[in-house]
This record gives structure tokens, C-alpha cells and sequence, in this order.
């Protein structure tokens, strides 16, 4: 009999949970009469996964991908549904997390055509978080929660549990799996728009056996994906962003050069504010490389230093030169320097986005 649906479970040390999980699927699919397999995607952990594997394969549809690529969920769930042969992928955790009873009407969605993904939501009509979760660990998935709200049409788009067509899953060279919401990825990344994503309500269960892989690690790399998601869905918007953020972060440095030369060596305010431009402009060059522009050409250091140094001179003759010009001609800004600093600044900024993203940052040809 042909596989209908791909059950894809990534491991990493669960070998106590698969008999719990082969079975409950098991029996909800045979119930549903849905032809399956259960691909039980695994990062090696030294436990048991590859016998207790060999064991349940003999009474269940399960199969084994044991993984030598890089380690994670997210990857491990990606080449999951590459070995998968049915047309519907389902991915769940193997911690028995996630209600097994629902795949079918997930499944039915998509059958349907009433969605092109189907989501197991916590936070919709229905859905419930499970009694033992506490104060701070609910804060923690709201807080995570809210920051990606604007990137799918999600009530909870943290969202391990969920199903879409096989064919429908971006190629995997547009999918950049770290971290552990690869639902999240593949929802922005196949343009699943408003209408398009359904979601259905589950009991989300703390698991009974084995130990929890949420590290602050993986809640770091949570923000560097949500990062890389926000720029591949706005682009411009993010490097603006970020430019803006690391200009934030040089005029704190400005500002401590500032007051510094004035206040511990007695400069004049003028000359401290022309030198005071250069940490702050090294600072910005920097940041920019590693973050706001750091998928654009790698170019040499040194010189794409000098691009910067001449491009931010340029802002900055913009930037000093109005400082200059309401601090020397009203006496009101030369009372609150601090305001005629910052006018400056915005002045200087568009400048240096513009210069910055046609000349020194390069895109890649």
C-alpha cells in the first residue's frame, strides 16, 4: 500500500518516548484508515534509539534516519522529510507533547484544500497549555510568541506540531534550519498567506520521560532565526533597522568620546566633536559587517574600512557641519548641545544608509 502521510519525529536522546509514540500514532492512524510511516530522524545521543528502533519497526511503519550532518532539530526535521515517501508530512515532537488524535483532521485539511498547512495551536479556541507550566516559563513562550507574531498569520506560531504537503516545502538551499521552529521557516519561506494556514486546538502536554533540549543556547538561536527571517521577509526594512540600531550603539560611544575629550582633557567642544567621529564610525564599520550587511560580499577589511572612513566623512561633514551651524548661529541650541548633536546625527544617517548599501557593503554578484 502506498504511504499517505510521513510522520516526522527528530530525536536526540528519546529512546524511552518512540514505543509510547509508535503506538499512540499507530493506533490513531489505523482507527482513521490512513496508510503511514513514522521516520524517526535522530542526532545520535549514545542511548537506545537504533535498537528500540529495530524493534518497533517489526510490528510498526517506523523507519530510521540516523543523522551525520550538523546537529538540531530543525535540520534533522528537514532531512526527515526529504527521506519521507507520503504526499502529507506530519512533524511532531517524539515526547509525546503533542496530541497523536489530531493528525487526522490535520490531514483532512489538507486532503480538502482547505489549507495549505495545518498548525497544532496552543493558543486558539480550544487549545491549552499544560497545568504544570509556571509563571515565568508561560512568560517565556508569550514573550517568544509576540516577537514572531508578525511573521506568519500564527496565533502560535512557535508551533512544533504541524502538517503541509510534502511537494509544498521549500527547497532546502532557501531554508537556513537552526535553532528549533522550523514550522515557523518553512511558513514564511513558502509564503503561507492569511486563509492559507489553518489551526487546530491541542492540549500541549510537559513531557514524562527524558529531559527537555530547551537550553539558553536554543533560545539564542531562536532570536538569530527570527533575525533571518525578519530580513528575508523585509529586507530593506531590516537593514534599515539594523543600521539605524548600530547607530545607536556608535553614538553611545560618540557621546562617551564626546563628553570624555571635553571633561577629562579639557578640549573644546568643537575639536571633541570632530574626534569623537572616528570610534564611533570604527564601531558602526564593524557592526555593519557582522550584522546589518553580513550577506553581502566579504570584501578585504582594510578596504572596505577606507570605503566606510570616506563614505562617513562625507555624512559627517553634513553631520558636524549642522551641529556646527545651530550651536554657532542660535543661541538657544548653543545652550543644549545635546539636541544639535542629534539633529546632526539624523542628518548624517540617511547619508551613510545610502552610501553605505551602493558602495561598501556589496552585493553579491
Amino acid at each position: 500500500m502506498a504511504v499517505e502521510v510521513s510522520v516526522v519525529s527528530p530525536t536526540y536522546g528519546e529512546a524511552e518516548n518512540l514505543p509510547h509514540l509508535a503506538r499512540a500514532v499507530d493506533s490513531v492512524m489505523r482507527e482513521a484508515g490512513i496508510s503511514y510511516e513514522l521516520i524517526v530522524s535522530d542526532d545520535p545521543s549514545g542511548d537506545e534509539t537504533k535498537a528500540v528502533c529495530a524493534e518497533l519497526g517489526r510490528d510498526y511503519p517506523v523507519r530510521l534516519l540516523s543523522r551525520t550532518g550538523p546537529r538540531g532539530l530543525s535540520p534533522a526535521v528537514v532531512d526527515g522529510i526529504e527521506m519521507a515517501a507520503g504526499e502529507f508530512a506530519v512533524v511532531m515532537d517524539a515526547d509525546m507533547s503533542h496530541p497523536p488524535e489530531r493528525i487526522p483532521e490535520m490531514v483532512s485539511a489538507l486532503r480538502s484544500g482547505r489549507a495549505d498547512c495545518v498548525v497544532g495551536s496552543r493558543y486558539v479556541s480550544g487549545g491549552e497549555l499544560d497545568s504544570d507550566w509556571g509563571f515565568f516559563r508561560r512568560l517565556n513562550s508569550w514573550a517568544a510568541t509576540a516577537l514572531a507574531l508578525p511573521l506568519a498569520p500564527l496565533a502560535d506560531p512557535m508551533s512544533g506540531f504541524f502538517a503541509l504537503r510534502r511537494g509544498m516545502v521549500p527547497a532546502r538551499e532557501l531554508l537556513s534550519p537552526i535553532g528549533y521552529k522550523i514550522g515557523l521557516e518553512i511558513a514564511v519561506k513558502a509564503g503561507f498567506g492569511r486563509g492559507r494556514i489553518l489551526e487546530v486546538p491541542i492540549h500541549f502536554r510537559d513531557r514524562a520521560r527524558g529531559e527537555s533540549k530547551m537550553t539558553f543556547r536554543e533560545q539564542v538561536n531562536y532570536l538569530r532565526h527570527l533575525r533571518r527571517l525578519y530580513h528575508h521577509k523585509w529586507p530593506k526594512r531590516m537593514e534599515v533597522a539594523q543600521f539605524c540600531a548600530v547607530g545607536g550603539i556608535g553614538l553611545v560611544w560618540d557621546l562617551l568620546f564626546y563628553y570624555g575629550l571635553q571633561f577629562v582633557f579639557g578640549m573644546g567642544h568643537l575639536w571633541a566633536r570632530a574626534l569623537a567621529f572616528w570610534p564611533a564610525m570604527t564601531s558602526n564599520w564593524f557592526l555593519n559587517r557582522v550584522m546589518t550587511f553580513n550577506t553581502r560580499e566579504r570584501d578585504f577589511a582594510p578596504h572596505q574600512w577606507l570605503r566606510y572612513v570616506a563614505v562617513s566623512v562625507a555624512g559627517f561633514g553634513v553631520n558636524w557641519g549642522a551641529y556646527a551651524a545651530l550651536t554657532s548661529g542660535l543661541e538657544w541650541f548653543d545652550r543644549h548641545r545635546l539636541l544639535a548633536l542629534l539633529l546632526g546625527v539624523l542628518a548624517g544617517t540617511a547619508w551613510n544608509f545610502v552610501m553605505s548599501d551602493l558602495l561598501v557593503y556589496r552585493h553579491k554578484r
